[in-house]
């Protein structure tokens, strides 16, 4: 079961949660009952209520002792027996069911519509007869008074059958193309018929004619214009002998009293669906009304929603139980699904044992836990002083920070900030004061980041009507925000794509800046321009065109005199470089000479080793501008190219060095011919 309170009204959705199927054993079920808590929470309220794929339409029989259901695949119906909470029997059909009628009290005789134009006639054993009509039906009424059975669909004229005589009648000719819907009011007997032009006509059985009929389209379409596709009538119900409620195939609900030929009140669903099934609350005055994703229920007078219940899939058909709180919806799934809202009424008698299960859990609802605790971060601990708390039984230690009582808060609040108050006060006098001044003329502050970029913003804003949408967007739009108080965002002016792209702020130069800031600082101060404001609007706008034009001209030649200046520029600065480049490292090569160290009276010669730790301690720019690395520039931006191999390479000098140490080793070595026979003639022989 599942409980939830939309519009702070209880419902409750009977059919939630896992089911089992039929074939497990007893055993199993015992097993899966003790392990899964979602199966041992379930609230199987009639066994078996679903279909092998998905529900159509459902019905309650007149005496209210059984629930019948159509479905697919195959087709077939189903009857329930509430008393015995279970099936009492199953019956498969050779077509699917468009819709059905309980002729009896009970389930004894049935009668079914079905999609292949065939009407099939059941009795308590099974199939009684089967007879076929002219064209495809879309809908079914019996009237209880005359024996009849009126059949609406494709095709004008309403089908009557009547049972007493079983043979067809003649048929009421209608003036639309085809009929979607029809009803019939059990006080006065008046045939209504819903049509594909979003006409609903009155028919007459004693007279056997059309006695009226209302245009809801013309009302719909003059109530809202902008509908997608035709109102057409698509659900009808009576609620007593003279209130009508009429659904259309755009969403709308509109409700009649017959004697009017204007609603009393429209309802729209605001979805555009499909209006399957209106019903009434008799007890309150509420309508349901249905389409394929919600079902709404709100009040006939005036419109106010009660409570929705929204679908996880589609919805096909809606079935109250009378005099209750529980209902069934057929959709697309195969459980059937049933509601039970308390407020609306009491839970049938052979499901009494909702009342108490819900009364239940309305008492067991209790308060929020932490509803009388406040969490603070150690941070406001140690700013309310609080954080020698820290380990006793007044914190409780939850996440990156504490729980504490709310009455010790606030205590600590006014003692560590007694002239909260106070600031919180002068706080919504200063917002008072700045609300007032907004008709005022406002100082203009220039940001931190990007002062040029706004700047000229400000003069296109001021000057050029053509940019002064775009100006004002920038300036205004929060999105924009980070560009001027983000320094990420500064724009480098010292970049080659910068000067040769020429940017808006290359266009002003410092002399044009600066006019432009005394200019905006004198504009703060002064008065408005009467001369100005007498100006037509026809005058100004030709005034703006020639300045426009005429800027745009000069624009145009500057900016290009610019490109080219700045080219030359950018060149010329690049050959500077690369001219300085060869100068330092031909420096750097005459550089590169034998260096001779002294060696003062005490100090110790220690070696080439005590460079090397000077080397490694000095810094990456330092190391590498000791080194003979090929650097080059990339592009204009900065990029930088280093080229360099992962061997080491070979020291000719040291190796020329040792070689020359070889030779003079091997000049100076004497030779060692004779130290044998010398050893032995000594020491009288070899020794091992």
């Amino acid at each position: 079961m599942q409980v939830s309170d939309p519009n702070n009204v209880k419902i409750y959705n009977l059919s939630a949660g896992k089911s089992l199927p039929e074939w497990l054993s007893e055993r199993k079920r015992r097993a899966l009952l003790k392990k899964n808590v979602d199966i041992r929470r379930r609230i199987e309220l009639i066994q078996d209520f679903d279909m092998p794929a998905l529900s159509s339409t459902v019905k309650v029989s007149k005496d209210g002792n059984y629930v019948l259901a159509t479905g697919t695949y195959k087709p077939r119906v189903k009857c329930f027996d509430v008393n015995n909470l279970s099936l009492k029997f199953e019956r498969c059909f050779d077509s699917e069911a468009v819709t059905f009628e309980v002729l009896s009290d009970d389930y004894s005789k049935l009668v079914f519509l079905q999609c292949d134009r065939y009407i099939e006639f059941h009795a308590a054993y099974g199939r009684y007869y089967r007879l076929r009509i002219p064209k495809f039906g879309r809908d079914l009424q019996y009237d209880y008074s005359s024996c009849d059975i009126f059949v609406v669909g494709a095709s004008p004229d309403v089908y009557r059958l009547n049972l007493e005589r079983g043979q067809f009648m003649t048929p009421y000719t209608s003036t639309a193309s085809s009929i979607n819907k029809c009803t019939i009011n059990p006080v006065h007997n008046l045939l209504l018929c819903g049509t594909q032009e979003g006409k609903v006509e009155a028919w007459d059985q004693r007279s056997k004619s059309m006695v009226g009929s209302l245009d809801c389209a013309f009302t719909c379409m003059n109530e809202n214009k902008d509908l997608e596709g035709f109102p057409s009538v698509t659900s009808l119900k009576f609620n007593g002998g003279l209130q009508l409620g009429v659904g259309t195939a755009t969403g709308q609900i509109l409700l009649y009293d017959i004697r009017s030929n204007k609603p009393f009140y429209i309802k729209d669903h605001m979805y555009g669906l499909p209006i399957k099934d209106v019903h009434f609350h008799y007890q309150q005055d509420l309508v349901f009304s249905l389409d394929s994703t919600v079902l709404k229920i709100w009040e006939k007078n005036n419109g106010k929603l009660y409570t929705s219940i929204e679908a996880n899939i589609e919805f096909n058909n809606l079935c109250t139980v009378p005099n209750t709180g529980l209902f069934f919806l057929a959709n697309e799934n195969p459980k059937i699904q049933t509601y039970y809202i308390p407020s609306l009424g009491p839970a049938p008698k052979w499901a009494s044992f909702l009342d108490s299960l819900t009364e239940e859990l309305e008492e067991n609802i209790r308060e929020n836990v932490y509803d009388d605790y406040k969490f603070v971060t150690k941070q406001e601990l140690e700013n309310l002083g609080l954080d020698h708390l820290i380990g006793t039984n007044l914190m409780r230690a939850y996440m990156h920070g504490y729980f504490m009582d709310i009455r010790l808060y606030k205590k600590a609040k006014s003692v560590a900030n007694p002239f909260e108050f106070e600031e919180y006060r002068k706080k919504k006098i200063r917002e008072t004061i700045e609300k007032g001044r907004e008709n005022r003329v406002q100082v203009t502050k220039l940001p931190k980041v990007n002062k040029d970029l706004a700047l000229k913003l400000m003069n296109d804003e001021q000057n050029s009507k053509k940019n002064k949408v775009a100006a004002t967007t920038i300036l205004n739009d929060n999105r924009f925000k980070a560009l001027f108080e983000n320094p990420d965002f500064e724009v480098d002016k010292n970049t080659d794509e910068f000067r040769l792209l020429n940017p808006v702020l290359s266009r002003l130069d410092n002399s044009k800046m600066k006019q432009m800031k005394q200019k905006l600082v004198a504009q703060e101060f002064e008065p408005v321009d009467e001369e100005m404001e007498g100006k037509n609007s026809s005058e100004e706008s030709e005034d703006d065109l020639e300045e426009g034009n005429e800027e745009s001209s000069d624009d145009e030649h500057t900016w290009t005199k610019e490109v080219k200046k700045q080219h030359k520029i950018i060149q010329r600065e690049h050959r500077q470089k690369e001219w300085e480049e060869e100068k330092r490292a031909r420096e750097e090569e005459m550089l590169k000479q034998p260096k001779l160290y002294e060696l003062r009276h005490g100090e110790e010669f220690k070696g080439l080793n005590s460079l090397k730790k000077k080397l490694n301690k000095a810094s990456l720019s330092e190391r590498l501008s000791n080194e003979d690395t090929s650097v080059r520039l990339l592009g204009s931006v900065g990029n930088r190219e280093m080229t360099f191999s992962t061997r080491k390479k070979k020291n000719f000098s040291l190796e020329e060095k040792n070689r020359r140490h070889r030779e003079e080793r091997k000049r100076l070595v004497r030779p060692v011919h004779g130290i044998k026979s010398k050893f032995k003639s000594k020491f009288g022989g070899n020794r091992r």
